[in-house]
């Protein structure tokens, strides 16, 4: 991957829409030059998709907040990510190191809707939960 493909990269993580030609008028090269690079890049799994970020208040969803859980010891990682998709508030689901196992990112309709999502996760094997809540954030694109 060269310099090229670093731009490339870049400029579709602030705008995955743009195109070949507003691509390659910013890296000076031809939009088929791009769209092999581009290309490439999606076969070496580099680029891994290409998806639209949805904001939850558009659904109502305005309450945003960051669960870390600590699962019971004898709850598998991989039942407790099972369950989780079937949350419709989830936003994201980390597997982390430290005091918690997982940092769950939920987006709810009101505190009534995190507290019912934070007894759901009791329910599905979790020993001990600490939520906090989302004021703001910052996206800066990337990885």
């Amino acid at each position: 991957m060269d310099k090229i493909d670093h731009a490339i990269l870049s400029r579709l993580a602030h705008d995955g829409r743009a195109s070949f030609r507003e691509l390659a008028d910013a890296v000076h090269l031809s939009p088929n030059a791009v769209a092999e690079r581009f290309r490439r890049l999606v076969a070496g799994g580099t680029i891994r998709h290409i998806r639209a970020t949805l904001d939850p208040a558009a659904f109502g969803r305005t309450v945003e907040a960051v669960i870390e859980v600590k699962l019971n010891a004898e709850q598998p990682a991989a039942a407790f990510e099972a369950s989780l998709r079937h949350l419709p508030q989830l936003v994201s689901a980390t597997l982390m190191t430290g005091s918690y196992d997982y940092a769950v990112r939920v987006a709810c309709v009101d505190r009534d809707d995190l507290v019912a999502v934070t007894e759901t996760l009791r329910r599905q094997g979790v020993r001990e939960t600490y939520t906090r809540l989302v004021l703001r954030e910052l996206q800066l694109g990337g990885a």
